[in-house]
């Protein structure tokens, strides 16, 4: 641990740490990529010029997410330059008192609120928006749709979010010009860095947009006193107010009234803007999704990982902590920039790409986690997809404008100013089909569902590799370069019934199309067969994918690399990977007969050990494992009788750490899932369940509301896992070795159970 202090003589962080300003140019223009040098090499790191810690890495910025008792959330909305004394003159004389919210409250009196305003953003109370939301996207697309050009901030992604906000509240739209005013002021004191006379401005209209929420909170409340039959969120809350006056104060009222304005509305604003401008950026993803609605949700899901709108969160250390090997004295202030963690390639593979077919988009942390995630998340989500729908449905054709993109100087909300765009209206395809002026297309409310995410290749390449063995090579249609993946990877063919099978990459994993290796298993479901009988040159394919749930570690200090059979794919990736570093490793491959073992020339070419047993050459693992140097990484894939004799093994070697991957279940998801009824606690969520003897923990984590990733959900991938805190378990999974079953702080949340209540850090 390194036990940093933010001092200027020793200190432990680079200068340019030191000297990192979220108010300078590079992370202005991209915050992401100016955190790169801290994602690759200073994760936690002391900022001297902004005097807060700073924090870039997915894992690093989760964790703190989740501990909302250690890294309080009271300091979210402080204002990240001081106000000036004039500045604070006009908020005093104005008697502006913003308090706690939802965003910047501690336990208990946040999760105690929370619960109570709840019901409001549950999917089947969304719903009921819909047809508001898509009418307000119609109106605005019918007068610039025979225009030709539009700033689409000005003509239609500023005021459809704030008319949604308001109607969701229940707040007259009728102010919406001074609104809007009102909304970047708040930014700018909040989380801009305004010069000491625009912050005399800036007072002004915050304290205009407090009295003002002031002024229609009174006659909101009158309505309700009255007995009127009046909707709205804001309804809802002045009436637990009635019920609840200690947990739902006045002030508390008053506060939320304003910050709720600004979180509904320019959150879902700024993301629209982002997630057009970088889909009118990949014209081939902008297609696919014109081709292809039933992407959208996905492209959404992706927009909001790779340029999200909110882009960083601030917490305060409760007490000395780590994070990410860094002690963070007690007061030490923290700014979580979650761009960059979205771009860590530690969790999504090829980060900086903007890939619509990513499968774990989802996982993003721009909606933040745990006890303090966004509410309004699945909101977002629906006038996203909407907006996306209606306009690649009416004005597939549109293109952006060559300009310059500009941005509110702030360290939190970001999103383009402008976006400008233009389109041929005699190309417009409801001249020709007026019907497709009102043929809209539904989505269901929340993440997507990855299953969804496909994308169609073609076979480009059929060749037999060795016997029963058939190598595919796949390629995007239109000629694209697929994207690059790493060691471990795989994707899933879907069949025609609707199953899938996954098939390990082998690589080159730059080369632009995809390769394969089949092993045909007559005895097998079947997958294999419907590939060497149909995957021929020319044919289509559906695809998911790439995932990665058997990933290399790079900087062990040696590395044993065991294959057995056709589980040499992925294990040749990973030889590759390790060439190409320089790094120390063995490959072993064992194989029945030489005519069998497929990619025998690569794996020669690395100086593998052979094991073929006709031969006699049979692979003594207890030996190899044995000779394992401390700390060595194992990695395997091959058949179960193999993995586990290893899990057997390595389990009496607690310095050598082996990581394995299986590809069948001998049982069915249904099977492995069902079990005896269990509670568990979500402990950041403070949500206590039941999960009944017919449904998996994973089925009932989301149908209460959460976003917990899967892929194959029978216990084979791990893309599922969950920490668990307290609680005996029920491993049913394929996954985890029996050194991590042994540890029981993990569970595979598709097919493992609890044979006691669980507590779950999630």
């Amino acid at each position: 641990m390194l036990k940093a202090q933010p001092a200027a003589g020793g200190c432990p962080f680079s200068a340019r740490a030191r000297s990192f300003d979220p108010f300078g140019p590079a992370y202005q223009a991209d915050p992401a990529e100016a955190l790169r040098f801290s994602r690759d090499g200073e994760p936690v790191f002391f900022s001297e010029a902004l005097g807060y810690w700073v924090v870039s890495r997915y894992a690093d910025i989760k964790a703190v997410f989740r501990d909302n008792l250690t890294f309080s959330p009271a300091n979210a909305l402080e204002k990240i330059t001081p106000a000036s004394p004039e500045a604070l003159a006009v908020l005093a004389r104005e008697g502006y008192a913003m308090n706690r919210t939802l965003v910047n409250e501690d336990e208990p009196a946040h999760m105690a609120r929370r619960r109570l305003l709840l019901d409001a953003f549950t999917p089947e109370a969304l719903a009921a928006h819909i047809p508001m939301v898509r009418k307000l996207v119609q109106e605005k697309l019918d007068a610039i749709i025979d225009r030709g050009q539009s700033d689409l901030v000005e003509d239609l992604l500023w005021d459809v979010p704030l008319t949604v906000a308001l109607q969701f509240l229940g707040v007259p739209d009728d102010d919406m010009v001074t609104l809007r005013g009102f909304s970047v002021a708040h930014t700018v004191n909040t989380w801009g860095k305004p010069t000491p006379e625009q912050q005399v401005a800036v007072a002004e209209g915050v304290a205009k947009f407090w009295n003002y929420s002031g002024e229609v909170l009174a006659r909101m409340s009158a309505r309700v006193d009255a007995g009127e039959a009046v909707h709205g969120w804001m309804y809802d809350m002045i009436r637990q107010n009635r019920d609840y006056p200690d947990i739902v104060t006045d002030s508390y009222l008053h506060s939320m009234m304003m910050a709720i304005i600004v979180a509904a509305h320019e959150t879902t604003a700024l993301a629209s803007a982002n997630a057009l401008r970088q889909l009118l950026s990949h014209p081939a993803q902008w297609q696919a999704i014109c081709d292809d609605p039933g992407l959208i949700p996905a492209a959404v899901e992706e927009c909001l990982r790779h340029s999200g709108s909110m882009v960083a969160w601030r917490r305060m250390a409760t007490r000395d902590a780590e994070i990410g090997g860094v002690t963070i004295p007690t007061g030490g202030k923290i700014l979580m920039v979650m761009a960059s963690a979205n771009h860590d390639p530690r969790h999504f593979e090829n980060p900086d790409q903007l890939d619509i077919w990513r499968d774990n988009a989802a996982d993003h942390l721009t909606f933040g986690y745990g006890a303090h995630q966004c509410m309004g998340k699945n909101i977002g989500r629906m006038e996203m997809a909407i907006i996306l729908e209606e306009i690649t449905r009416r004005i597939p054709h549109m293109q952006l404008e060559a300009q310059v993109f500009t941005y509110l100087p702030n360290i939190s909300l970001r999103g383009p100013e402008s976006l400008k765009v233009h389109w041929d209206v005699t190309q417009n395809p409801e001249r020709s089909d007026p019907a497709l002026r009102r043929a809209a297309r539904e989505f269901p409310i929340g993440a997507p569902d990855r299953k969804a995410i496909l994308r169609q290749l073609v076979v480009t390449e059929a060749r037999e590799l060795a016997k029963g063995v058939l190598g595919i090579t796949l390629a995007d249609p239109a000629g694209a370069r697929l994207p690059t993946w790493t060691p471990g990877a795989h994707i899933d063919i879907v069949l025609p019934d609707g199953g899938s099978r996954n098939y390990s990459l082998c690589g080159p994993a730059d080369s632009g199309d995809w390769r394969i290796a089949v092993l045909r298993e007559e005895t097998g479901r079947g997958g294999s067969r419907w590939m060497h009988d149909h995957a021929r040159a020319g044919a289509l394919l559906r695809v998911r994918g790439p995932h990665n749930h058997f990933r290399l570690d790079e900087d062990a200090p040696h590395h044993i690399l065991i294959a057995g059979g056709i589980g040499i794919t992925p294990i040749l990736a990973m030889a590759d990977r390790l060439r190409a570093l320089g790094r120390d490793y063995a490959l072993h491959y064992a194989g029945r007969r030489r005519d069998s073992m497929a990619l025998l020339d690569r794996a020669v070419a690395h100086g593998a050990r052979l094991h073929i047993a006709e031969d006699g050459g049979r692979a003594d693992l207890a030996a190899l494992v044995a000779a394992a140097a401390p700390g060595s990484f194992i990695a395997a894939c091959g058949p179960a009788r193999l993995l586990d004799a290893l899990d057997t093994l390595v389990a009496a070697r607690p310095g050598v750490t082996l990581r394995f991957e299986h590809f069948a279940s001998e049982e069915s998801a249904a099977d492995l899932a069902s079990g005896a009824p269990f509670q568990v606690l979500c402990a950041d969520s403070d949500l206590l369940l039941e999960v009944p003897a017919d449904r998996s923990l994973l089925q009932v984590l989301r149908g209460a509301g959460l976003d917990v990733p899967s892929d194959c959900e029978e216990g084979l991938c791990g893309s599922c896992e969950l920490a668990v805190a307290e609680g005996e378990i029920d491993h049913r999974d394929r996954v985890l070795t029996a050194a991590e079953r042994t540890g029981g702080d993990r569970i595979i949340s598709c097919c493992s159970r609890g044979k006691t209540r669980l507590v779950l850090k999630i």
